[in-house]
């Protein structure tokens, strides 16, 4: 039997029945039977705005999968760059494809000398990385104007491959920038991984040569962080490209989303929450005021997972391999304390709140040596290769131009009032 829901009009007595497919039913059903009735549904937290292959997210389970693979497999035995291939393309790549994607991203790392000289070198000497970023990704499609014709499947392909390629050659530029250090040019010997660091650390050494642990830890947050489903900045993309904009506009609105502190910001609040506990004998203390209402549990919760995020989990466990080579964050036996006593308490256990991604991801950044205004441009980079994914599909599935509706709320229809007659 089909499953199925039925609503009844109570106004005329008239029903309809429609079809549950794939765990949602169609508005446009729900429209025949009651058409100018719109679902008030604020922060789309009960409504499907596509239909996608890419990510499947269980929340009350904690599970996360790419294409179908586990994030914990992935993570364990994948690269980033191959994770952005599966993210793309729908399948793992072959030996040969994976040569052939690595090398066509490690020979589009390179920017324009226009973009680093007269564009990224014109902004004011506190710029924040992120909004250098914003403007710069957005200006990508000046230097590229053949990517307005997103129908054509080549030109496609080049502008996917140019913005993974080189947003973290940007990256790298913004941050330096910020703290008054030269450009360091991509190294195409180097990894994806390896030359990201080697672009932000590089200072009078001949060749930079990323500690293999810490490459491999930022290949892993790059593999955790590259897709997350229908999350604020992917629905800006989504949204932007319906429009039929070029890639690089629709991206820098992506970016745009993410520069926002409730979603590409929520590590550095982790940070700055554990830094202001300062000692774990206050853990408790602090975790009573939450319980009071006064504060918040930084890193605590997600919007849509109700269990353990299973990327904090892997996180976790990557931290160590990090602290041994950077010596270990003096804020780690805070948030272990801290996750120790909240999991423990009936209260955050009642509300379903887990230790999210954002929890240790921080850590590891600050261990690492990356400031604070860096966490969100560190977000963007892998996340590129989800935007573009879905990018990509929204173009194949030929989407309309997202044009939501609203409920007015406003003022009825009233005549026009001359300004000396205005009290």
């Amino acid at each position: 039997m089909q499953e199925s829901v039925t609503i009844t009009d109570n106004r005329t007595g008239q029903s309809v029945e429609i079809p549950i497919v794939d765990g949602g039913v169609s508005a446009t059903e729900w429209s025949k039977l009651l058409p100018g009735l719109w679902f008030y549904d604020p922060g789309f937290s009960a409504t499907a705005e596509c239909e996608s292959a890419i990510t499947y997210i269980d929340g009350d389970a904690g599970i996360l999968r790419y294409r179908g693979y586990p994030i914990e497999q992935l993570a364990e035995r994948s690269t980033y760059l191959e994770v952005a291939y599966l993210l793309l393309h729908g399948e793992l790549p072959t030996d040969a494809q994976l040569a052939g994607w690595v090398d066509e991203i490690t020979h589009h790392t390179y920017i324009h000398e226009n973009m680093r000289k007269r564009f990224l070198e014109g902004f004011h000497y506190d710029a924040h990385p992120m909004g250098m970023l914003v403007s710069a990704v957005g200006a990508l499609s000046t230097f590229y104007p053949e990517a307005k014709h997103i129908d054509d499947d080549d030109v496609r392909h080049k502008q996917i491959v140019r913005l993974i390629a080189k947003m973290p050659t940007l990256a790298a530029a913004a941050h330096r920038f910020s703290v008054g250090l030269p450009f360091v040019y991509p190294d195409n010997s180097l990894s994806f991984a390896e030359n990201f660091l080697s672009m932000m650390w590089k200072t009078a050494e001949p060749r930079f040569q990323a500690d293999p642990a810490l490459a491999r830890a930022i290949d892993l947050l790059f593999i955790l962080h590259a897709d997350h489903e229908q999350n604020c900045s992917t629905t800006a993309m989504r949204v932007v490209g319906s429009s039929h904009a070029d890639p690089y506009s629709a991206c820098a609105a992506a970016v745009a989303a993410l520069y926002g502190p409730r979603h590409g910001g929520a590590n550095e609040a982790v940070l700055r929450m554990l830094t202001a506990i300062g000692t774990i004998d206050a853990v408790p203390d602090f975790v009573r005021s939450v319980k009071e209402g006064h504060g918040r549990l930084q890193g605590f919760g997600h919007r849509v997972y109700k269990n353990y995020d299973p990327r904090a989990k892997i996180i976790r466990k990557a931290a160590y391999d990090v602290f041994e080579v950077t010596g270990k964050n003096p804020l780690l036996d805070i948030a272990l304390k801290l996750e120790e006593v909240a999991l423990a308490d009936e209260y955050f256990i009642a509300r379903r709140l887990y230790p999210n991604v954002d929890f240790y991801s921080g850590l590891i950044y600050q261990a690492m040596g990356f400031p604070l205004e860096t966490f969100p441009v560190l977000f963007a980079i892998p996340r590129t290769a989800g935007w573009l994914s879905h990018w990509a599909e929204m173009l194949e599935q030929q989407t309309k131009i997202a044009r939501p509706r609203q409920l007015y709320t406003g003022q009825a229809e009233r005549d026009y009032v001359p300004i000396e007659r205005r009290s």
